[in-house]
């Protein structure tokens, strides 16, 4: 039996940051991980002999608070990769293509007149409450001065905005997504383009009301403005930056092995967290854990309810978690050739209307494969982000809405219709292309889900709904990273602010656990 300060489970980007955070404070650490490498779904994978890459495959939310108080350039990392355009491609007619403020290609004058106020506007937003993302929110009804000077630094900032702005603000904050690119746009993959942002990884489609504003300018809030960028060398880049700095921390890191529970001591003064059981049996005691788990296997899977009480309990059985994403990984013997596009370097969004999204949406939530999935499409060894032979390629997809439990649940003959589905639907935009395949996985949520022991192969760990977000995420009780269980944190996507690769829950975890 060993014995350390923190024990942190998980082995992803916030569980290294939440770690390497402690260490540095001075902690004994160990990051104990089920599968045989770190990075949760930014860790480096082959998918098919000689091809390899990660599920996780773009940085667009990560804060240079983070980088720098890891200070992950000491450890290889360049941020100054890939920066990607994206591009709204349709099979007969021209491609927008979105980068920074400005747009070109097919879009007409009076969108391309209209991106510039648009981005603008969100971006004067999302800085409004970045700094907000990276704090502990207080608990509903606390009246504590910290609490009230959270609240109150929260109120200046979009007090400072001006009147006319802040009234804005508050107009489009919880909109549809539809909604708000229709006040602005008039093309409609460019309006698809921009919904994507805001809803890729979530329940939701354009039309429906809650939180795709909030997330979108969530994604906006890191140092590269929503903008997606490819490290030099890709996520595996990123991953072995954050191990080497987890490890000159001194943090002990043990992969391939899962925790099987989490230890639970009870006396007259209530419950304590003591450690972990491991799946091979071995003890490791500790004062505190770290669970970057998703919400429900940390609660309902390793501590268990006998544990928690009913409400309590209750509640986290109702957090939705359902995945609507799926991912699409294929060889290729050739670079494929895009309509319209001279080279397919950057995010290729195959979604020719908000309909075309909506439509999607509708069949996934009756547990249906739509009749023509959304896309969000990358070529990864375009930027070195992929390894493949020399003159091959990778073909890299995320999907939607693909259910994580359709009806009937998954066979084999439903995931070969949903492969040749995409094969074909790729192949009216890339013509041959179906033909290039030399190997291909298809990740539903329900792979992603038995890979990365994420419940319901969610994104998010839990959706990011309003009832979801800020100091009730993932439920009061535990949205202060702390838990009913004296020595239990979180420090998941599962907790404020939410997933993407932002590393704000880690970081956010580590000083609460240091305060």
């Amino acid at each position: 039996m060993t014995t350390f300060d923190t024990v942190i489970i998980g082995g992803g980007h916030n569980g290294l940051i939440c770690a390497t955070l402690l260490a540095q404070a001075g902690q004994k650490v160990v990051v104990v991980e089920a599968n045989s490498h770190m990075g949760g779904l930014a860790m480096d994978r082959e998918f098919h002999p000689g091809f390899s890459t990660s599920v996780a495959q773009t940085l667009y939310a990560l804060p240079q608070v983070v980088m720098d108080a890891l200070a992950l350039d000491q450890h290889g990392f360049d941020t100054e990769g890939s920066s990607l355009e994206t591009i709204a491609l349709l099979t007969r007619e021209a491609p927008v293509v979105l980068s920074g403020n400005s747009l070109s290609g097919g879009a007409s004058d009076a969108d391309r007149d209209a991106f510039g106020r648009f981005q603008q506007q969100l971006q004067r937003f999302s800085q409004a409450l970045a700094p907000f993302w990276s704090k502990t929110l207080p608990r509903l009804g606390d009246t504590s001065w910290q609490g009230l000077t959270t609240y109150g630094h929260l109120g200046l900032k979009l007090r400072t905005l001006g009147k006319d702005d802040m009234l804005e603000f508050f107009r489009v904050a919880t909109l549809p997504l539809r909604d708000l690119v229709d006040e602005y746009f008039e093309g409609e993959s460019l309006k698809a383009a921009l919904c994507w942002d805001g809803l890729v990884g979530s329940q939701l489609a354009p039309r429906s009301p809650n939180q795709g504003v909030l997330t979108l300018l969530n994604r906006k809030a890191g140092c590269w403005q929503g903008s997606h960028r490819v490290a030099t060398g890709g996520m595996a880049s990123f991953i072995a930056a954050l191990v080497s700095a987890a490890t000159r921390a001194g943090v002990e890191l043990q992969s391939g092995v899962a925790v099987s529970r989490i230890l639970i001591e009870g006396s007259e003064a209530g419950q304590r967290c003591s450690g972990v059981e491991l799946a091979n049996g071995e003890i490791i005691r500790s004062q505190r854990v770290a669970s970057s788990a998703d919400p429900k296997t940390t609660f309902l899977g390793l501590v268990g309810t006998k544990h928690l009480e009913i409400e309590f309990s209750n509640r986290i059985r109702r957090l939705r978690s359902k995945g609507y994403v799926a991912k699409l990984n294929l060889a290729l013997e050739q670079l494929p050739t895009f309509t319209g596009l001279d080279q397919p370097a950057g995010r290729l969004i195959l979604a020719p209307s908000m309909d075309s999204i909506e439509f999607a949406w509708d069949a996934a939530k009756y547990g249906e494969l739509p009749e023509e999935p959304v896309l969000e499409v990358f070529l990864p060894t375009l930027t070195g982000a992929g390894q493949a032979p020399p003159g091959q390629h990778i073909l890299s997809a995320n999907i939607m809405y693909i259910p994580g439990e359709p009806k009937g649940g998954w066979t084999e003959a439903l995931r070969q219709q949903l492969l040749q589905q995409l094969l074909q639907q790729l192949d009216r935009y890339a013509p041959g292309l179906e033909q290039m395949v030399l190997g291909s996985e298809l990740l539903t949520p329900a792979d992603l889900e038995g890979q990365f022991g994420v419940t319901g192969g969610h994104w998010h760990h839990i959706e990011p709904a309003i009832d979801q977000l800020l100091m009730m995420r993932p439920t009061y009780e535990a949205a202060q990273y702390a838990t009913p269980i004296d020595g239990l944190y979180l420090c998941g996507s599962g907790s404020h602010p939410a997933g993407d690769i932002s590393g704000n829950p880690g970081r956010n975890a580590a000083r609460e656990m240091l305060s």
